[in-house]
């Protein structure tokens, strides 16, 4: 004879078998939290939530599993997260491309900074200066000195509105003087394609998108963004030294936020978790295999800081370029 099995909840409801001890292991059971990333799965942040996601399990004593809830340019994610409760349960895993949300669309359903809790950044991944591989200038120097006798035969490449590669876009616009085309894709890998192929001459890329293009002498890279070279591609200069200050602190970041309300002791719990995860050298190997490196020693309050300033320079840098939201 087969016999249908209890279920949980079943034997929950009964009053025989709901014993205390029961009951007790029933609910010790972790509830686990959500992590909401706004964009299709594959890409930087999501990779980035996925491998911290795996590390802060065990650490936590919870599971922890991202949930990926795309489109709007991140809206629809990110509006998923300020809804939420504020108990910790439901956290929004995105880049600094949050925090411009307002500067590039017009119907945002969420205050990016007063709607969201600042909890840690996770991770920090430069861009590369990539050019097409017909290009005969050979450094950045001689690069903006090709652009500015000749603005006509370029253009940049470029995907999503208000992230850095974007940003970078405009202030190397603004720092060259000259008026250049932008030429609108829908993701890297097409924008990449459009460069190598030489229908577009130049784009500010995710270094680990870009990097095997420039290792196969398909790309030209004249400069990476970020607080010096990258350790994945150390031949490439750093924006400062190339001869451009000014894109070089123009670089992704990925972080956790939760709503607003958030408690104290749990941004601080799960910024432990965060720091602690940083530290593992699995972690720092599976980010270091994407030109990124773990972002650690930062306070809860050094982040809310930063992005004070992010928000700033990143507004200003879309008022100075004359994007309006669109």
């Amino acid at each position: 004879m087969i016999q249908n099995p209890l279920s949980r909840r079943a034997l929950l409801a009964s009053p025989a078998l709901a014993t205390p001890a029961l009951m007790a292991t029933a609910w010790a059971q972790p509830r686990g939290v959500r992590v909401v990333v706004p964009f299709p799965p594959g890409g930087g942040i999501d990779i980035a939530g996925r491998i911290y996601s795996e590390a802060l399990a065990p650490i936590l004593g919870e599971p922890w599993l991202v949930e990926n809830r795309s489109g709007a340019n991140g809206a629809i994610g990110a509006a998923v997260v300020a809804r939420a409760e504020a108990d910790g349960r439901t956290l929004l895993c995105n880049s600094d491309s949050h925090l411009l949300a307002r500067g590039v669309m017009r119907q945002v359903p969420y205050d990016p900074i007063g709607d969201f809790t600042p909890i840690a950044r996770l991770a920090l991944s430069p861009l590369v200066l990539v050019g097409a591989p017909g290009l005969a200038a050979a450094d950045l120097r001689a690069l903006l000195a090709e652009i500015r006798a000749n603005p006509d035969r370029h253009a940049f490449a470029n995907t999503s509105l208000g992230t850095s590669g974007h940003l970078a876009t405009e202030m190397f616009r603004l720092e060259v003087g000259v008026p250049l085309l932008i030429v609108s894709y829908r993701g890297t890998g097409p924008a990449l394609a459009d460069v190598v192929g030489g229908q577009t001459s130049l784009m500010m890329a995710p270094l680990v998108s870009a990097l095997p293009l420039i290792q196969a002498g398909r790309l030209r890279a004249y400069c990476v963004t970020g607080p010096g070279r990258a350790s994945v591609a150390p031949e490439i200069p750093n924006a400062a030294e190339a001869g451009m200050p000014a894109l070089a602190p123009i670089a992704p970041w990925f972080a956790l936020w939760g709503p607003k309300g958030l408690g104290t002791a749990q941004v601080e719990r799960i910024h432990a978790g965060v720091q602690q995860a940083a530290q593992a050298t699995e972690v720092r190997r599976k980010l270091a295999d994407l030109g990124g490196q773990a972002i650690t020693d930062e306070s809860p309050a050094a982040f809310a800081t930063l992005i004070a300033e992010a928000t700033a320079r990143g507004l200003g840098i879309l008022g100075r370029a004359g994007v309006q939201p669109e």
